[in-house]
């Protein structure tokens, strides 16, 4: 087969596949929204996913998604459930069933043990409006008739895309609701690549007795003492009430040492840069490492909220670059 030839299959199943998303966006309605409701009114129960075959797979991504994203919940095998796993599923509980047909003989017993408790929550997520799924459905959501890609429209391509994209949907959509942001993200992902993009400035921030801080009205033969001890190239200056109103680097200290004075017997305030560039401790470390290679600075000072005189931390670049963050 030319290498042609296999360009243009995989075109072909992508442009299948897209086709059918542009479907499923038509048929995102009232009983998305019924969807949503129902998952966040779900106070004291659990969101439980759960399917058969491919849309079993797809069942797992979605959990996953939710759990991820602050919705918590947990994949249940529906096969397992007629063996004992039934009993993971109790009162309050939200049931997500997925299946293409609707019909899945591992998916009766689940829709039935449902069906008699009455605070137990039903989703049905199927295609097909005569199944035993979407008749049972508390909630029913109708997939559209999709174009599988592949010889003979057998292959579960097309069928899973949809399935995959609306359990995205349900989950971001539930995530925007409770306002759950990058930093609670973070909480949940505290290993990997995607934690290390997530880290803030306050994870890396040097606090305490470890920011360079010294009295305005200190000499500056003894500013270079301090910095020589600090060992970070600049030292944070606040005044008598604790504010900081000004920083001092080792460039300034080499600007200063090219004029043609004697300035050891100068007080830092008379010297020093005054107001000095402070970033709120939830910046993403990554934002800050930005902003000091574009203002070419090598350290910050840290706030909290818009109260730019407090300092609460300091934060050099090899506190970011041995975060292997770049």
């Amino acid at each position: 087969m030319r290498n042609k030839n296999l360009i243009n299959i995989g075109k072909e199943v992508i442009k299948i596949e897209a086709d059918s998303l542009k479907k499923l966006q038509s048929y995102i309605g009232k009983s998305f929204e019924q969807i949503i409701k129902i998952i966040l009114s779900c106070k004291h129960g659990k969101i439980i996913v759960s399917g058969v075959g491919k849309s079993g797979i797809i069942g797992k991504k979605w959990s996953a998604t939710l759990s991820s994203t602050g919705t918590p919940s947990f994949f249940l095998d529906a096969s397992n459930a007629s063996h004992g796993d039934m009993g993971q599923i109790t009162s309050n509980d939200v049931i997500i069933l997925i299946s293409l047909s609707g019909a899945s003989e591992e998916l009766k017993n689940i829709i039935q043990f449902a069906s008699r408790n009455r605070n137990i929550k039903l989703i049905g997520i199927t295609s097909k409006k005569d199944s035993l799924l979407y008749k049972n459905a508390d909630v029913k959501f109708l997939l559209p008739p999709v174009t599988e890609a592949g010889p003979g429209g057998f292959v579960p391509t097309s069928s899973t895309t949809v399935q995959l994209a609306l359990g995205d949907a349900i989950a971001i959509a539930c995530m925007r609701f409770k306002k759950f942001g990058k930093l609670d993200f973070k909480k949940f992902h505290p290993s990997g690549s995607l934690s290390i993009k997530l880290k803030t400035v306050e994870d890396l921030m040097l606090v305490g007795r470890n920011i360079p801080f010294v009295n305005e009205n200190i000499s500056m033969k003894d500013a270079l003492k301090n910095i020589e001890k600090k060992g970070l190239g600049a030292i944070v200056v606040k005044n008598n009430r604790n504010n900081t109103n000004g920083i001092l680097t080792d460039g300034d200290l080499k600007r200063l040492s090219n004029l043609k004075f004697n300035f050891h017997n100068l007080k830092i305030k008379d010297v020093m840069k005054k107001k000095p560039i402070s970033v709120d401790k939830n910046m993403l470390a990554a934002q800050a490492l930005s902003l000091m290679n574009d203002k070419k600075i090598t350290s910050l000072c840290v706030h909290q909220n818009k109260n730019r005189n407090k300092t609460v931390g300091f934060i050099h670049i090899h506190n970011i670059l041995n975060a292997n963050i770049t």
